[in-house]
């Protein structure tokens, strides 16, 4: 599998209990069925009443009592002014005459008065009882409701005691009236605030609308045409993600028909030819060795048919490996990586016995994908070997640049890549006109440059400092403890010095043959053509 780097807030499919949520969400009833506009709605009017009927509440529960403290300091007054008056002998031999007075004007209130030195009060019968309460100096008081009826109760130290009892029944209609009032604001609160419910919802519902009706284009005419995006507030930044979303689509959708018919024009070239070559062995066969073709020829067809039957499963193999990308994420593991280089370049060796490899690889640990960090190193030497003639050389080289990064270098001695070519050669399929008369399928560095991204490296293409290719990796991961594995390289120390080594990279290719040296690129060349293409 391919690694890939998962998304910083991605959450695991298998973490999340999607049967549990159904189970939940069907089992809320209405509110999990309804449109999401008639929930909006709902607790939009549901808000609005609730602080309607508050708001209603405080102020009929403020009327009420401002209304009864009204009530209270009335009769207060009242009480003051007749214990006052009581102190008079005059107002006491008219007393009778002075409550009349205070009927005339009060008919709402009731009174009885005790002057000093009486034992019986005068007025009307009523009660003196309560939880009195020191007021003031001399005086002490007591105020309740009785019998729809607010009594007062006021003694002085001097004798006298004053009782008043006014009639709650005008207040109470007064505050009934206001009550009835605000029951008609709260149900036009309510029916406003299920009228303002639904045009917050339809208002706020309507950009989801477009989005809907955006996604259903999408699944219904295939067509990932972008949404225009009309403002900027949370809605406009979900359409800019789902439209970066189908621009992704859309990109991995030409990706896709780019790579499928390249890969069916590069599978088609050599099934075509083996085909013409088997069935001309067929015809061979059925005629007992006709039409003039030799024993050798014919050695030569049946070689030509398994080269191409070599060059048709690893064509195949490097597009199995481009589509594990796509496969099931696999998450990293430690990875030693000189122990993968080690692997690669034992394979690589048996692949091409007639090159010299000198290596030298330092301990070094990553978090990846071994296999494909296997499959991509193989590449990198392959890729060398192929390009390097017989007496060339394939240098492959690990050196720590910081603290926590690896360089792997990896020299051929071939004739190098041309510098308007180097980004090219990365792409599937690309191959250069001098490699196409080469083997090999045109996706090795693709492969490469697809693993490297995924390990959260760098690869980049130079000239070597023999005039051939240097491909350069840069990986992360941290030393680890363990030997060095040098062989025809010279040996550097484990510990980070960056800049030693440019200058060992030097001294190590002047200390290669004078011979290999002698060669200028037209000589190289000269081997190269007369390996591959058999010229003189």
């Amino acid at each position: 599998m391919i690694l890939r780097r998962p998304a910083p807030d991605a959450v695991p499919s298998e973490d999340l209990d999607t049967t549990a949520w159904l189970g939940r969400s069907g089992r809320r009833g209405w509110a999990s069925r309804a449109p999401l506009r008639w929930r909006l709605s709902l607790v939009t009017g549901v808000v609005v009443a609730f602080s309607v009927a508050v708001m209603t509440f405080v102020t009929y529960w403020l009327v009420a009592a401002s209304m009864t403290a009204s009530v209270d300091k009335q009769l207060i007054q009242q009480a003051d002014v007749l214990i006052q008056q009581a102190q008079d002998p005059a107002f006491v031999e008219n007393i009778d005459q002075e409550i009349s007075s205070f009927k005339l004007y009060n008919p709402s209130t009731r009174i009885s008065i005790s002057p000093p030195s009486v034992a019986f009060a005068f007025g009307d019968a009523l009660p003196v009882g309560g939880d009195f309460k020191p007021d003031g100096d001399t005086m002490e008081s007591s105020i309740r409701t009785l019998g729809g009826e607010r009594v007062l109760a006021k003694h002085e130290d001097g004798g006298t005691t004053v009782v008043l009892a006014k009639d709650l029944g005008p207040t109470e209609e007064i505050v009934s009236a206001v009550g009835s009032a605000l029951l008609i604001i709260v149900a036009f609160g309510v029916l406003l605030s299920v009228f303002a419910g639904m045009v917050v919802s339809k208002t706020g519902m309507e950009p989801i609308a477009r989005l809907k009706r955006a996604v259903d284009y999408v699944t219904q005419t295939n067509d990932l045409r972008r949404i225009a995006v009309e403002s900027n507030d949370e809605m406009s930044q979900l359409t800019v993600s789902f439209n970066r979303m189908l621009s992704a689509l859309q990109h991995a959708r030409v990706q896709q028909s780019q790579f499928v018919a390249d890969a069916g024009h590069e599978l088609k070239t050599p099934l075509t030819s083996m085909r013409t070559n088997i069935e001309l062995l067929m015809m061979l066969n059925k005629s007992g060795g006709g039409f003039g073709i030799s024993e050798e020829d014919r050695r030569d067809l049946e070689d030509d048919v398994m080269a191409q039957m070599s060059e048709l499963s690893t064509l195949i193999g490097d597009l199995v490996d481009l589509a594990r990308e796509d496969a099931t994420e696999k998450e990293p593991e430690p990875v030693e990586l000189h122990e993968v280089l080690e692997n690669s370049l034992n394979r690589a060796k048996r692949r091409r016995p007639d090159v010299d490899f000198r290596v030298r690889f330092i301990p070094w640990m990553l978090d990846g994908d071994p296999f494909a960090l296997g499959r991509a190193t193989l590449n990198l030497m392959d890729n060398a070997a192929k390009w390097s003639p017989p007496t060339g050389t394939v240098r492959v080289s690990m050196r720590q640049v910081a603290e926590d990064k690896v360089c792997l270098r990896v020299d051929d001695s071939g004739p190098g890549i041309a510098p308007e070519e180097r980004d090219k050669v990365f792409e599937r399929f690309y191959r250069s006109a001098e490699a196409r008369a080469m083997p090999g399928s045109g996706l090795g560095l693709a492969i490469v440059k697809s693993v490297v991204e995924r390990h959260n490296g760098e690869i980049t293409i130079q000239d070597s400092a023999d005039g051939g290719t240097r491909m350069e990796v840069i990986l992360p991961g941290h030393p680890t403890e363990g030997d060095a594995m040098v062989d025809g390289l010279e040996e550097i120390p484990n510990e980070f010095q960056p800049e030693s080594f440019d200058a060992q990279e030097a001294e190590e290719t002047s200390q290669e043959p004078a011979e290999e040296h002698s060669e200028n690129p037209h000589d190289r060349g000269h081997i190269f053509a007369e390996r591959w293409f058999n010229q003189s």
